[in-house]
């Protein structure tokens, strides 16, 4: 039987005051589990409190050895490396602005000058990243004009 011992007072009121305020789900889970333990529960008992198996359990346990409080949370996961160099996003920020309207034309000059094939889907991702927009074009105008303005306007 495996058990957490040797947590000070201060410890365990953070890790307290963690299971009832974190905002993750998963550090409140095994913050709870780590108090549970120091209050003598076995590893069968809180596997069938979380609903895990016990080599989570165990790696919980081995994460709180190892890294005490910052074991408790999650890694930086790296996820995919990026399509394009700052370099290449630079120009395509460029071509969106020349070429508002279409995206199949910037995926072409993405194509043919980075040789890269970019699905349209992901340009839209990396343009809305670069905190670009684009909204459906109004064809009439907003309301109605004034009508002094509008014969003022037909004239000229």
């Amino acid at each position: 039987m495996r058990f957490i011992e040797n947590v000070s007072q201060e410890t365990i009121s953070m890790l307290q005051r963690i299971y009832k305020h974190s905002q993750h789900h998963r550090v409140r889970q095994r913050a709870h589990c780590l108090l549970l333990s120091f209050h003598r529960h076995t590893t069968t008992k809180l596997m069938d409190i979380f609903q895990v198996d016990r080599m989570t359990i165990y790696h919980w346990f081995e994460a709180w050895e190892s890294r005490y409080l910052a074991g408790l949370y999650d890694k930086v996961k790296p996820g995919r490396p990026p399509k394009c160099t700052p370099e290449q996003k630079g120009q395509i920020r460029q071509w969106a602005k020349a070429f508002p309207k279409n995206l199949k034309t910037i995926g072409s000059f993405v194509a043919e000058h980075c040789a890269l094939r970019i699905s349209k889907q992901t340009l839209k991702r990396l343009l809305k990243s670069m905190a670009l927009s684009w909204r459906r074009i109004r064809k009439g105008p907003k309301g109605v004009p004034d009508p002094e303005e509008y014969q003022h306007k037909r004239q000229a």
